[in-house]
């Protein structure tokens, strides 16, 4: 039996929801993070046999992990398996002097802040609740217990966002100097109460989005960031200061997810947990795993998804078996367009392709 590298626990809990997010959130419910705590330890009693005895990413994500009761946050990372790469995903108002003091002996050694922005008027419209100075204040705080491997998440196509709005983000990030930037254009779910407030705006920045992801590029490599994912962006230089964990994915490693909504992929099967707080703490408190959606994968699928998440990286995907969901008349089209380059075993977007990725990898895998 294959065992899972990679493990991503979810953490739902937020002091706020924000408009645009459709991640398994609950607002507050402090009375149920220690009862989920217990309920995530026993689905990684239930399951930990899916693990390999040398875990290498472990991932909390949410919601906002840091935003959990601090002794359930603690509670669980001393009882979670060692890893190389050990993520947690923070607001910037979560994080306080002692927290990051906290965080690093339990294992910590990657933060990932949600700023999104650092224009006053656009973290209003999505409703967030820390200000420019909460986050140089989180990062600093971060820096000074010895966090060295600091990821800042922003978002382009803000309802009222310009064009200089967003190079002023992009500066105001790289003068804090983090070791890796994710930057999103934002994805607001039809029939949303952010859609239904911001809709004709939403509208209009659509048609922007092929500016600003072309800006994102341009500063970021300029400033001597590596491109090498769609969204992605790190250091270059002597240490590998990829996301290891979402790499993960993106090479169509095996994981196991933990956690109201958690996703795993395991030896051609995938399930998602229930999105139901109340049902999940239930199941597990009575020793049974939670309900789940099971989705078998056929070697097919598993090999399109390999395709299609593998021509995110920069590096060529080694094709091998892949070649057969390739089109290959499209692979001889957009060669010769400038779009991909290929050989004998690889296929890989040239730079001007991966600005037109969505659509050349339809194309080769129509």
């Amino acid at each position: 039996m294959t065992r899972a590298r990679h493990l991503y626990v979810h953490l739902p809990f937020c002091a706020r929801r924000c408009g645009y997010c459709d991640f398994v959130t609950v607002v507050g419910r402090g009375s149920q993070h220690g009862p989920y705590v217990d309920a995530l330890l026993q689905e990684l009693e239930l399951e930990g046999v899916l693990l390999a005895p040398q875990v290498e990413t472990l991932f909390l994500g949410g919601g906002t992990p840091t935003f959990t009761e601090p002794a359930a946050l603690e509670r669980l990372l001393t009882a979670l398996p060692d890893a190389r790469e050990v993520t947690v995903e923070a607001n910037p108002e979560t994080v306080s002097q002692e927290l990051a003091a906290r965080l690093r002996p339990l294992g910590a050694n990657r933060i990932s802040l949600g700023v999104q922005s650092f224009q006053p008027r656009l973290l209003a419209v999505l409703d967030r609740v820390a200000q420019p100075d909460t986050v140089r204040r989180a990062f600093y705080d971060l820096r000074d217990v010895g966090f060295d491997n600091i990821s800042l998440d922003l978002i382009y196509g803000i309802p009222g966002q310009s064009s200089s709005d967003l190079e002023s983000d992009l500066e105001a990030a790289l003068q804090l100097g983090p070791e890796h930037l994710s930057c999103y254009e934002l994805e607001a779910k039809p029939g949303t109460r952010f859609t239904h407030a911001h809709g004709a705006e939403l509208r209009r920045q659509a048609e922007t989005m092929e500016s600003y992801f072309e800006l994102v590029v341009d500063r970021l490599t300029s400033a001597g960031y590596r491109w090498y994912e769609t969204a992605n962006f790190c250091r270059a230089g002597d240490r590998d200061l990829r996301s290891q964990h979402n790499l993960a994915y993106w090479l169509g490693r095996d994981y196991l997810g933990l956690g109201v909504g958690a996703v795993s992929t395991i030896e051609g099967s995938r399930w998602r947990n229930t999105p139901r707080l109340a049902a999940y703490i239930e199941a597990l408190g009575a020793g049974s795993r939670p309900d789940r959606e099971v989705e078998p994968l056929s070697v097919e699928v598993r090999r399109r998804e390999r395709v299609m998440l593998g021509l995110r990286l920069d590096e060529p995907l080694v094709l091998g078996e892949l070649a057969q969901v390739l089109d290959q008349d499209a692979v001889s089209k957009l060669e010769h367009l400038g779009l991909v380059r290929t050989d004998a075993r690889s296929l890989g977007l040239t730079s001007r392709g991966r600005f037109l990725a969505g659509g050349v990898t339809a194309d080769l895998l129509a």
